[in-house]
């Protein structure tokens, strides 16, 4: 069983120069997507099916079962529309509170919820990877838009390599996440993160925001909106990690329920919660 996105233990941590600083009291509008400028389409899924669909299965697979993922997360990932279905224009993934919930890995859990991958039927090396979300909210949700390297199943995490577009974490509703995670020799993971925060009192569940990376040879650079907030280069890798972001990778998207960074939901959460996701796409450099 592979894991994916666990908190490192011994994390190597360090953060780009290029977070923008935004005051507290200045409101903030997310902005359209920047213009594609010497990129070029090459996927994309803009979830305009039928509103109660399935996502389309030449696009998108799942991951199913409540085993912990790695995280010792709370949810079970199923394949149900009532986890994930298409409404609206949007693909909706919806994590419900059910239970003593029988998962189909014969694990017991309580919420359910839907992680869908491109695994096996689109993967990509270097170019601009982004999606229109808007996140859900409350204590232990812990939404996700992100990447795991092609080659997962013959050498596993980490040594695959692990591109976190887009992570949150209920606790923390004004702050997003971007990450990267490849394998160490002194420690289990080689890691390199950074953070984008709204101004104070704003929160990324209350719109849609875009999140993308533009990904380079040696190079990846995080965004969120038209806003660059963390640049990660090779050169910069941390000590005794290994830079395995040179290969292609397939794209993720899920809502967990609890981990060891979220932490649980309480009587605060409410359920279900929803990640609505407008569109997915994926360019290549011109």
């Amino acid at each position: 069983m592979t894991k994916s996105r666990p908190t490192p233990a011994f994390p190597l941590i360090f953060l780009a120069a290029s977070l923008p600083l935004l005051s507290c009291g200045s409101a903030y509008t997310p902005s359209p997507p920047p213009p594609a400028g010497g990129f070029t389409l090459v996927w994309s899924d803009e979830f305009n099916g039928a509103d109660g669909s399935a996502p389309d299965s030449s696009k998108w697979i799942y991951d199913t079962g409540g085993k912990g993922w790695g995280n010792n997360e709370l949810e079970c990932y199923t394949s149900l529309t009532q986890n994930a279905q298409v409404k609206g224009g949007n693909l909706v993934i919806t994590s419900l509170h059910q239970p003593a919930y029988a998962c189909s890995d014969g694990t017991i859990r309580d919420y359910t919820s839907a992680r869908l991958k491109t695994q096996g039927l689109f993967s990509q090396a270097y170019g601009r990877f982004e999606a229109r979300i808007k996140i859900p909210f409350g204590q232990g949700m812990w939404p996700a838009f992100w990447m795991l390297g092609n080659n997962i199943t013959s050498v596993n995490w980490p040594t695959c390599g692990e591109i976190d577009i887009m992570e949150n974490i209920g606790k923390e509703p004004g702050t997003v996440h971007g990450s990267l995670h490849g394998p160490g020799t002194t420690t289990l993971t080689s890691d390199a993160t950074s953070s984008f925060n709204l101004p104070a009192g704003q929160n990324f569940s209350d719109a849609f925001h875009l999140y993308a990376v533009e990904w380079e040879p040696a190079t990846i650079r995080f965004y969120v909106d038209s806003n660059l907030y963390a640049t990660f280069t090779q050169s910069q890798w941390p000590a005794g990690g290994t830079w395995v972001f040179d290969h292609p990778f397939f794209v993720l998207l899920n809502v967990a329920v609890g981990g060891n960074w979220p932490g649980s939901p309480d009587t605060t959460t409410v359920f279900p919660q929803q990640m609505l996701v407008d569109y997915v796409r994926v360019y290549s450099k011109q």
